[in-house]
């Protein structure tokens, strides 16, 4: 049963050069239609997905800050109707930092969201222009004060390992992060994603990367520090004060069921993968024509799944149960985990293993996608 649900809007005012995310410049919108649509798209997911009480409702994009406040009750209303709301539901919603967002912030409290993600990305000028942000740091800082004034949670993202970036500048600017007090902080390393503006001026030579062992001592600095300061990671990039991690992405990560509704959204729910289209338009025309907006529902093989679930939990610090999961997908933990590359990387102090438990070390971290290619049997991968 199905007890997050994921609802994205994929309009921004701007491409930022770095982002390869499903996300569309549009000069109007018609919220109307959308409003129409994307309620046609959970009644849908709901008929399917059964009728358990969701845990966690999370808006993204796209920048969905840009909704009406008066949209986004509407959606929430209908989720409750449809599936009904535990008494503790997390409802977060991704904003940009501006001053006209910000405006919005007591009408969207009010509609019914209680935990906001701000997409600050970092505190100064020259890097904002840089990632091509449209607020400057005042701005964003303006913001986040009025956030915190309306929302019982509040995060918000930056990114670091930028080109020239020091390591005593990293300090300086998370130092500053974390003295804003919110109890959740999404610290990303600059990657150059295929697609993106940031590829064309990488390979036009217009900017290099940082190099690798400098990324990797930022990584190990902002981990020392955020865990000195009480929000210590809990996942690769996300870093929370106990109790406040997010637990939307957390039913990712631990490989729960969710319904997604959307452009682009991808869903898991009874053992299959659900993909909306990804242009608006096209998904827009696929409600017309059958009431939701999936291009494809697949059927997930027991290896997949498995697969999917080890790949997931292992990004998590409180890594994964595999006596659970050899229960869950009726697979003996040999196959879940090779034993022998898990013991050779446990004494190369890079896992660890309590029991039926396993984990990536703060050692591993640095080398979490290498690791997962040792751990996860090929043959579990390629299914």
């Amino acid at each position: 049963m199905a007890r997050a649900l994921y609802i994205h809007w994929p309009f921004c005012l701007a491409k930022c050069p770095y982002c390869d995310f499903n996300s569309h410049v549009r000069e109007t919108v018609d919220h109307d239609r959308w409003e129409a649509a994307l309620l046609a798209d959970m009644r849908h997911e709901a008929r399917i997905a059964g009728g358990e009480k969701l845990e966690s409702i999370f808006f993204g994009g796209g920048t969905p800050s840009l909704m009406p406040p008066s949209l986004v009750g509407r959606l929430l209303g209908e989720a409750e109707k449809l599936w009904g709301f535990s008494d503790e539901i997390e409802i977060t919603l991704e904003a940009n930092p501006s001053s006209v967002e910000a405006a919005r912030f007591a009408a969207l409290a009010g509609a019914g969201i209680n935990r906001v993600s701000l997409g600050l990305q970092a505190l100064d000028d020259e890097t904002l222009k840089f990632l091509g942000r449209l607020h400057d740091a005042a701005e964003g800082i303006a913001a986040l004060e009025v956030a915190q004034r309306h929302f019982g949670r509040v995060s918000f993202d930056l990114i670091y390992a930028r080109p020239g970036q020091s390591p005593g500048q990293w300090q300086q600017e998370l130092r500053k992060a974390i003295s804003f007090g919110t109890s959740h902080l999404s610290l990303y390393q600059l990657t150059i994603e295929p697609g993106t503006r940031f590829e064309t001026l990488v390979r036009q030579g217009r900017f290099t990367p940082l190099d690798e062992d400098a990324c990797a001592d930022m990584f190990a600095t902002t981990r020392q520090m955020t865990s000195e300061a009480g929000i210590p990671a809990y996942e690769v990039s996300n870093h929370a004060r106990s109790g406040e991690e997010s637990r939307h992405n957390l039913a990712y990560w631990r490989y729960l069921d969710h319904c997604a509704i959307g452009p682009g959204a991808h869903g898991r729910r009874k053992g299959e993968a659900t993909v909306r289209h990804r242009k608006p338009e096209n998904w827009l025309s696929e409600i017309s024509a059958s009431g939701h907006g999936i291009r494809e529902a697949r059927r997930l093989e027991r290896k997949e799944q498995a697969s999917e679930a080890m790949l997931m939990g292992l990004r998590l610090t409180e890594g994964i149960d595999l006596a659970a999961l050899s229960a869950r997908f009726a697979m003996p933990q040999d196959l879940l985990c090779d034993p022998q590359k898990l013991d050779f990387y446990r004494r190369k102090h890079l896992v660890w293993r309590e029991g039926d438990f396993i984990g990536i070390t703060e050692a591993g971290m640095p080398l979490l996608d290498a690791l997962l290619g040792e751990l996860v049997p090929g043959a579990l991968v390629a299914a």
